[in-house]
């Protein structure tokens, strides 16, 4: 293993433990009628059992905070935990396209190379693209927080 994926496997693990933004109550999670600056979404990857539900919300068109509840693999917990570091504060059009950056990364199969001064540390996910049956799980926050995003207006 190369010391740059060993770094990599070092940060997926930190973040699978840190959990940034993993501060949504299960009692806020169904049923709530929620104002339109608010958007939330619920994900389930079948094949692993991963699921997430995340609540975005937006003042002004940017991402003023980000929540979720879950539970699933180090690499679907991580990507979570990465993805609400780096959202608050973005322009709702920043955060469309850090994802689609994410998504085309994570299906090229291993062959793009992530760039860290855009995606920074969701970068250390990058080799999940090499293993298909993976990359769902690293993507789940990442749909989430777009059909979240998609709902506020």
């Amino acid at each position: 293993m190369s010391s740059l994926d060993s770094l990599y496997q070092q940060i997926i693990l930190e973040e699978s433990k840190t959990r940034r933004g993993a501060d949504l109550p299960n009692e806020q999670l169904q049923g709530l009628h929620l104002p339109q600056n608010v958007g939330q979404c619920h994900q389930l990857n079948p094949v692993c059992g991963d699921e997430i539900t995340l609540r975005i919300e937006t003042a002004s068109d940017a991402v003023s905070g980000i929540h979720w509840a879950g539970d699933g693999c180090a690499i679907s917990m991580a990507s979570a935990s990465i993805l609400s570091d780096m959202v608050v504060g973005l322009e709702r059009a920043e955060v469309h396209a850090l994802i689609g950056n994410f998504r085309e990364v994570m299906r090229s199969r291993g062959k793009l190379e992530a760039d860290e001064d855009l995606l920074g540390d969701a970068a250390a996910l990058s080799g999940v693209s090499k293993y298909p049956a993976r990359v769902k799980c690293a993507m789940l926050a990442w749909v989430a927080a777009e059909d979240a995003l998609n709902q506020t207006s």
